[in-house]
């Protein structure tokens, strides 16, 4: 017997996720129930006729970082035809570049502290050590994910790799913050929120040896009960955005005493599904909630 669905919806993903955990297909059976079709199309797929969708909700997508242009231009596509694209557009170019965090910052909402540079510029790296009162940085580039490309340095290192990290940032605006030791001890904290209201978090913890918290390098999770401070933090970053979203997902560390942002993710962050048997649930609700506000319901 073949299901008929009343409404069809796309994840937008990518082409190869060997490499990655994927949880994205938790959230089928929810939408079929909802009467909704799923099918998950890769953002390089040519020629994609997006009015046939209903809604499109970007998921996936975790080489966009190799080429912004196009994934922009994908977007873009998608956000002028007939469908509801989720997030809202507006919102995930500006949650492309990591400076949205000056954003941040500039409306009140606490976050790691950061030198912006243009390009490489080998002293000036070095003079973030004396800056954050540090012997080990983090630097990455301004746009970025997945932790690619992202070093973690003291000056021996800097001075070994020089020529390395030179040519990674050669033609590349770059970000340098301290190395925060209690994402080591703590770990960093994951908050996940769907239309506006808190679903589940977690707790990531690098492997040892790293630094990295993501479950590709080896990272550890466990579900949390968020505490105040955290939830705070949190929704002072909900409330500094420029549009409202379907799923955010702010991850923090606690620093010199305080919770402070780490990330807004709000492109293709990984939501963590198989940690909260409920939240599939929650994130379908969610996403029939504002498509109902889309079409005037």
């Amino acid at each position: 017997m073949t299901t008929t669905y009343s409404n069809k919806l796309a994840f937008l993903s990518t082409d190869n996720l060997e490499d990655f955990f994927v949880y994205d297909e938790l959230l089928i059976p929810y939408f079929n129930d909802a009467g909704w079709a799923v099918e998950t199309i890769s953002w390089h797929q040519k020629g994609v006729d997006w009015n046939s969708f209903d809604a499109v909700i970007v998921r996936s997508t975790w080489d966009y970082q190799t080429a912004p242009q196009a994934f922009s231009t994908c977007l873009t596509e998608i956000g002028e035809s007939d469908t509801h694209l989720e997030n809202p557009l507006p919102l995930m170019r500006w949650n492309m570049r990591k400076t949205y965090l000056r954003d941040l910052t500039d409306n009140g909402v606490a976050t790691i502290p950061t030198v912006w540079l243009d390009s490489w510029e080998q002293q000036q790296v070095n003079a973030q050590f004396a800056r954050f009162n540090t012997d080990t940085l983090i630097v990455k580039p301004v746009l970025s994910a997945n932790a690619d490309d992202t070093f973690r340095l003291n000056k021996a290192m800097l001075e070994r790799d020089a020529d390395t990290l030179a040519a990674v940032f050669s033609q590349r605006a770059l970000m340098v913050q301290p190395f925060i030791s209690n994402i080591l001890e703590e770990g960093e904290y994951s908050l996940f929120y769907f239309d506006g209201a808190l679903s589940h978090a977690i707790v990531k913890r690098p492997a040892s040896g790293d630094f990295r918290v993501q479950e590709e390098h080896g990272g550890q999770l466990a579900l949390v009960t968020p505490d105040a401070g955290a939830i705070k933090m949190s929704e002072a970053a909900l409330a500094a955005m420029p549009n409202d979203a379907l799923y955010a997902r702010i991850d923090l560390v606690r620093y010199q005493g305080q919770y402070r942002v780490m990330e807004v993710e709000l492109i293709e962050p990984s939501l963590y599904f198989q940690l909260d048997d409920a939240s599939p649930q929650r994130f379908v609700d969610a996403f029939l909630r504002r498509h109902g506000r889309f079409r005037g319901d």
